[in-house]
């Protein structure tokens, strides 16, 4: 039986992080991906923050990175079935180098950082699928992928969301519909110039939009666009619970029609060329759905960790695979230095962790998942909001009321008790 160092399960943003990290500290590490190349397979709706994890890259490491466009534009849409509201924001640190986000196309950009690792050292093995893994004296020593073993000191497993891997080491008790929604989405090809002038942007600029409200019809979840340099990728996020059990019944896909002919998003999108579709599972439980991080010689990382926040305005999931992949790494480093590999050597990866960004973030907005199941946010507050711009722009015969009475008018003791309340229960966010 041929053994490695390390195995790494799944060539998405956590398995390849890890992997330059090990590879860089002279770790020899197997990546093992289904896909035909590290990309291929791997879904997303598109922006990576970056600033969290420059920290742990050299400086120049992301300067030739296959990044799209840099967000320096911030909309977010609330939707009823009449008339939306949106709000632009734009910051002048946004629109200056070095960029906090970028939107980014997964095919190419893990394509780039797969031959980065392997630049590095790294061995990336495509095509090829980790059915089970191998056990030695009740320690994981190594997995069974096309029909072949191999062995390793450690197994790290990034295999995703709905992980095989943790699912065979007994480590994570199956997920429930709440904890999971899905997500998907369309590439739109548009030139360049009508990209920028649709959104208003300078060459080069990006944007990032959020819409939330009757999209959804009642369900919890919401919409997205972001601009690339010759594509738009429009999706929407809905929970799998919702899109179950939420009457009337409807698929994913009809939301997703629906919500291209809106004349909003119709207008972005119009004489565009679809290029791609794709949908994947997403981790919506937070901080309360993180599984076990490690075991007896073996760790999870990125989504297979359960290392993705919702928080309304954003949803992050890509910073937090790349730093956990390097953590996971820095841990393997301390294991390999003691030539330990128990649960209990590994587990300095859950101090790492604790120690950075992604625990003390994600400790932070704990309660978000809960707050956020509040179908209040999908339909009162859109219409709501609708509603007063509606009165305050519009002009008739009679004479106009002020501002305020405008304002409350729309706005019963109901109304304002219930807006305390949801405001009260928002504070924990």
């Amino acid at each position: 039986m041929e053994k490695f160092d390390v195995v790494i399960v799944g060539a998405g943003l956590a398995g390849l992080a890890a992997a330059y990290t090990l590879a860089k500290d002279g770790i020899e590490a197997l990546v093992i991906e289904r896909g035909d190349y590290p990309g291929a397979k791997n879904v997303t709706g598109g922006r990576l923050y970056l600033n969290p994890v420059r920290q742990y890259f050299p400086a120049d490491f992301w300067d030739n990175a296959p990044f799209e466009r840099p967000v320096t534009t911030e909309i977010v849409t609330m939707m009823t079935q009449e008339n939306a509201a949106s709000m632009r924001f734009q910051a002048l640190e946004f629109n200056n180098p070095p960029y906090q986000s970028y939107s980014v196309q997964r095919s190419k950009f893990d394509r780039w950082f797969g031959n980065q690792a392997a630049g590095a050292g790294a061995m990336l093995v495509s095509k090829s699928r980790v059915d089970d893994l191998i056990w030695e004296n009740g320690k994981v020593a190594g997995v069974i992928a096309g029909g072949e073993e191999l062995g390793a000191n450690v197994v790290l497993a990034c295999d995703g969301v709905l992980s095989l891997v943790a699912e065979k080491a007994k480590l994570r008790e199956p997920g429930k519909p709440e904890d999971f929604a899905v997500g998907f989405k369309e590439i739109i090809e548009l030139p360049e110039k009508t990209i920028e002038d649709r959104f208003n942007l300078l060459p080069g600029q990006g944007a990032a939009q959020l819409f939330m409200g009757s999209l959804t019809q009642g369900r919890f979840g919401g919409g997205f666009l972001y601009t690339n340099k010759t594509s738009l990728s429009l999706g929407m996020v809905v929970s799998i619970r919702d899109l179950m059990e939420k009457q009337p019944p409807i698929e994913a896909p009809v939301l997703l029609e629906e919500f291209k002919q809106r004349p909003e998003v119709a207008a972005l999108i119009g004489d565009g060329e679809l290029a791609e579709y794709s949908a994947h599972v997403i981790p919506e439980a937070g901080y309360k759905g993180i599984g076990r991080l490690y075991g007896d010689g073996i760790l999870f990382a990125g989504d297979a960790a359960g290392l993705s926040l919702n928080i309304g305005l954003t949803v992050r999931g890509m910073e937090f695979a790349i730093a956990s992949g390097v953590l996971a790494a820095r841990a393997i480093k301390q294991a390999f230095d003691r030539n330990d590999y128990s649960a209990a050597s590994l587990s300095v990866y859950q101090q790492l962790l604790q120690n950075s960004f992604v625990l003390k973030d994600m400790q932070t907005f704990k309660e978000a998942p809960h707050v956020l199941d509040n179908p209040r946010f999908f339909t009162y507050y859109p219409e709501l909001m609708g509603n007063i711009l509606k009165d305050l722009y519009s002009f008739g015969q009679e004479p106009k009321e002020g501002l305020v009475r405008t304002v409350r008018n729309r706005l019963s003791f109901s109304d304002i008790t219930g807006i305390l309340k949801d405001a009260w229960g928002g504070r924990k966010i």
